[in-house]
């Protein structure tokens, strides 16, 4: 009995799971058949109101409802569209996911990273995962993208926790050190050098933060905060896939201006932000 296994038998987890890794698999071949596309290289997860920045990409070779592929639940939030694209940006084959499901829409960990693990079962070997976020430091602007270095997982959810992964995947055990790839955000600082860098709370939702939660992140280290990206990062830094993070700030969080917080704010910043961010992306994708 492996240590995992041990632990795993002391909490009760008996009862056999539905295998989230065979679901990925099941996911990328409908993919591949619906595209055409044996394996794409890189995967970008648009956050709420990113959708515009998917045309600024590439080209976009085909399109796809989630679904039409096993295993993904459809967005329900304002801002997220739920499709898939196959994007061609230079001579790099991309995934583009217009659209993400969250913990609080009642999805489990598992249905919140079947994406990310979709792409690293197409062949991606670098996903870029996008969010629109509040911004906890006070020097960040509406509209700006800042880059994630670091993040704080205040979900109080993995999507590791539960039975062991089968054979051929690492156990759950895995180390976040370096989790945001040094050498991904340097190349885009090369192409932008003027970009922050900053540490991104994930909280549940859906709810906003109160001033006084928005105070302790700050003293926590938090530069921005939003309700997605941590554990898709997790999910993917597991399977061995490099990961990048950029934030757009849509909003100062809660007790920062005293504006009050409107989830229709956010998409609206996302949506008027999406070109310059695409724009971004576009570059920076062939060199990834």
């Amino acid at each position: 009995m492996t240590a995992y296994e041990d632990v795993t038998a002391h909490q009760g987890v008996t009862a056999p799971q539905p295998d989230p890794y065979e679901a990925a698999r099941a996911s990328a071949a409908a993919l591949a058949a619906e595209t055409g596309v044996d394996r794409h290289e890189i995967a970008i997860v648009l956050g709420s109101g990113w959708s515009p920045a998917a045309d600024e990409i590439g080209e976009t070779e085909s399109e796809i409802p989630v679904g039409a592929l096993a295993g993904f639940p459809r967005p329900a939030v304002a801002g997220h569209v739920g499709t898939v694209r196959s994007v061609r940006a230079g001579d790099r084959l991309v995934l583009v996911f217009a659209g993400r499901v969250h913990l609080y829409e009642g999805h489990d960990p598992a249905a919140v990273v079947h994406g990310v693990r979709t792409a690293a079962a197409a062949g991606c070997r670098v996903v870029v995962l996008t969010n629109a976020a509040g911004a906890v430091n006070p020097a960040y602007a509406v509209g700006q993208p800042v880059l994630i270095r670091d993040h704080l997982n205040l979900t109080a959810a993995s999507p590791l926790e539960g039975p062991p992964p089968p054979p051929g995947y690492g156990l759950p055990f895995v180390d976040l050190t370096d989790l945001y790839s040094a050498r991904l955000r340097a190349l885009v600082r090369a192409e932008d050098p003027a970009l922050e860098e900053g540490v991104y709370a994930g909280l549940r939702g859906p709810h906003y933060e109160t001033p006084a939660e928005i105070a302790m992140l700050s003293a926590g280290g938090a530069d921005l905060v939003g309700m997605s990206t941590v554990l898709e990062a997790i999910a993917a830094r597991h399977l061995g896939v490099e990961v990048l993070g950029l934030s757009l700030v849509t909003n100062a969080a809660a007790g920062r201006t005293g504006a009050a917080l409107d989830h229709a704010d956010v998409v609206a910043a996302g949506h008027a932000a999406a070109g310059r961010v695409g724009r971004l992306l576009a570059s920076v994708v062939p060199l990834l």
